[in-house]
């Protein structure tokens, strides 16, 4: 496999509630099927393939049949779902969070997401020191509103401990229909007990693009890469321009955006860029391929300040990266992330996806964040007993004037 397969809509993001972390589909699809009645059916090519490795298959159909035979509660034994934990079980032995095996039903649920609208919670997930931890949460939803907090672990799903979950199946269980409840047990940082916290889901409206003004300065909040991020940055570009010589600086606030489709980040640092790279991709051989400013920038010249913090992850994170590399911003706020690495998704048969990490990233520079995120060159942390000011921004605005 070449870089070239992956194309140019792969995407980039860490795992999340809102937007479950996926590529664009460019594999060919499975021939299977998930009616296996007995051991008398065989998957041919695959046992074909299993034995060249030295393995035999007949060891999955005894346990198959026996429990069929065996457990005493016949009403569980679904087929399908019994089939499908398999293969997750299978691709989750690889021990890489982000390369993950998803139902039809979390296949959707994250094409869904990255529309902009959903049922849930508004939380971003991520994967860090093997735990289920919230990036974010999405600003005016149930997850913030409940007390939710960027950094958070997740220990309990309602009764589900979380330590044997992946991620698409901690998304699967917090997401649900507008109305009702799920109770997520979560450890707040620097705490030493777990709080329980019952949140009423609700439809989630995501803008992935807004813009503001203080007196002479822009700020453009970027809080997604998803479907429709590159026509609402358009507006909200055009909103500036137009306002031409008023402007003298512009802030992008990349804070709690998880990421998205690498063609986005390129298409949004290519914004403020004349030219040269943007992010470097790597795959298993070392073979790299250089992603470069792609399109003639409107914000060229205007002062620029990118604001990230913790929940700044993956796509965003190639962006920040690239402006600071590049000396063209400087970066303001709290150590990102650190999502280094870039899946693929692929639609297979029945609606499942597979979402493999397939590369890493590195900034223009050569630098790999992954697991460690990038360092800011102003530190400014949130106050969190005044809620009301915003000091990182304050902080970005100070430095464009």
């Amino acid at each position: 496999m070449t870089l070239k397969f992956i194309r140019n809509t792969a995407l980039i993001l860490a795992l999340v509630v809102i937007s479950v972390g996926v590529g664009y589909n460019y594999g060919k699809k499975s021939g299977f099927s998930y009616s296996l009645p007995s051991s008398n059916i065989i998957a041919t090519q695959s046992s074909n393939q299993a034995a060249q490795k030295g393995l035999d298959f007949n060891l999955f159909w005894t346990v198959w049949d026996k429990l069929k035979e065996n457990y005493y509660d016949k009403t569980k034994l679904d087929a399908k779902n019994m089939y499908y934990g398999a293969v997750s079980g299978m691709v989750a032995a690889i021990g890489d969070p982000y390369t993950v095996f998803l139902t039809p039903k979390q296949n959707q649920d994250t094409k869904e997401e990255l529309s902009g609208t959903f049922d849930g919670i508004g939380a971003q997930l991520g994967y860090k020191e093997k735990k289920i931890v919230v990036i974010a949460p999405l600003k005016d939803t149930p997850a913030e509103k409940a007390g939710i907090l960027a950094g958070d672990w997740i220990l309990k799903i309602d009764t589900k401990d979380t330590s044997s979950l992946t991620l698409p199946e901690a998304v699967s269980l917090i997401r649900g229909k507008k109305g009702t409840k799920v109770k997520l047990t979560i450890l707040h940082e620097n705490k030493d007990k777990p709080e329980e916290l019952e949140i009423v889901r609700d439809s989630i409206l995501v803008k992935s693009v807004t813009v503001e003004y203080k007196n002479n300065i822009a700020v453009l909040k970027l809080s997604q890469f998803g479907d429709n991020s590159t026509l609402e940055w358009d507006r909200a570009v055009n909103e500036i321009v137009a306002k031409g010589s008023d402007i003298k600086g512009v802030v992008l606030d990349l804070r709690n955006n998880p990421g998205g489709y690498l063609t986005g980040s390129v298409y949004i640092a290519s914004e403020f860029l004349r030219n040269g790279d943007v992010v470097i991709q790597e795959d298993g051989n070392g073979l790299k391929h250089n992603y470069a400013v792609n399109r003639k920038g409107k914000i060229l010249d205007k002062p620029l300040v990118v604001i990230v913090n913790k929940g700044s992850a993956s796509a965003s994170e190639i962006v920040a990266g690239a402006l600071q590399d590049r000396s063209r911003a400087k970066l303001v706020g709290e150590m990102s992330f650190g999502k280094g690495t870039i899946q693929d998704a692929q639609d297979l048969d029945d609606g499942a996806g597979l979402h493999v990490t397939v590369a890493k990233w590195l900034t223009p520079k050569g630098k790999w964040i992954n697991g460690t995120g990038l360092a800011v060159d102003y530190k400014v942390e949130m106050d969190e007993n005044n809620q009301t000011k915003d000091p990182q921004l304050e902080k970005a605005i100070e430095l464009l004037n």
